[in-house]
């Protein structure tokens, strides 16, 4: 994904409009138009400041991945993760959780199967 895609992303989760953000990060909104539609993009300080505004990673916002994460889904479930309250982390641990379960229990049964399958003698 691109760094106007990802901008314009944040933009619409955090709810604000350029105009505002372009107040809170002290830069014209018109540069910051540029960035969003893509025509245009920050320089290291401006970066390193949009970074910290929505609390991600220059990386993150580059779509550059490291070994650490491996691909910006990775990097969105982080995300969204922090930005949650924690009771609220707590459910969605639960639900990834249980996600987890669901899929041992198909490679279970996958394997029965499988196994099955290779053991009748024609």
């Amino acid at each position: 994904m691109k760094f106007s895609d990802k901008l314009r992303l944040l933009i619409e989760e955090k709810n604000i409009t350029q105009k505002q953000l372009a107040a809170d990060l002290q830069i014209p909104v018109s540069t910051l138009g540029g960035y969003v539609q893509g025509t245009s993009e920050p320089d290291f300080e401006t970066l390193k400041m949009i970074s910290k505004y929505f609390e991600v990673t220059p990386n993150y916002l580059l779509d550059y991945h490291t070994n650490n994460i491996k691909n910006s889904k990775e990097e969105d479930i982080l995300r969204i993760f922090r930005s949650l309250s924690p009771d609220q982390q707590d459910l969605y641990l639960e639900q990834g959780k249980a996600f987890l379960k669901i899929n041992a229990k198909e490679s279970v049964k996958s394997s029965n199967t499988t196994s099955q399958n290779g053991n009748r003698v024609g």
